[in-house]
């Protein structure tokens, strides 16, 4: 069974970094997208940044600028270096990835964004 594992959240500045990385357990294969999304509290779900196999990315109106997404399909991670961090980027982030056949998720990591 694969796992998700994801690491880098904690408590920031609002202006400040964090890093965010996804590693899996097992090797994928069949991957379509690699992608994180987030949740705040009350709110749905929302896609934050993706990365397709044929290279292309996106990412949310919001986080444009101040967000990078980062692959390598080799060791199927994902990274999220996260820039001028705002309070409303509040939230669990969680790394996504999506094949031919099903989705797979992590267990969320949280990060906030304070003074």
């Amino acid at each position: 069974q694969v796992h998700l594992v994801e690491s880098g959240g904690g408590l920031v500045q609002p202006g400040g970094s964090l890093r965010l990385s996804c590693g899996a357990s097992r090797r994928i294969g069949r991957i379509n997208r690699m992608g994180w999304y987030r949740q705040a509290p009350g709110k749905q779900r929302e896609l934050v940044a993706a990365s397709t196999s044929g290279g292309s990315t996106n990412y949310a109106d919001s986080v444009k600028g101040r967000f990078t997404i980062s692959r390598d399909n080799a060791e199927n991670t994902v990274n999220l270096p996260m820039n001028s961090l705002k309070p409303e980027d509040t939230a669990i982030y969680y790394c996504n990835v999506e094949t031919m056949y099903r989705d797979y998720w992590g267990q969320g990591t949280q990060v906030t964004v304070s003074s």
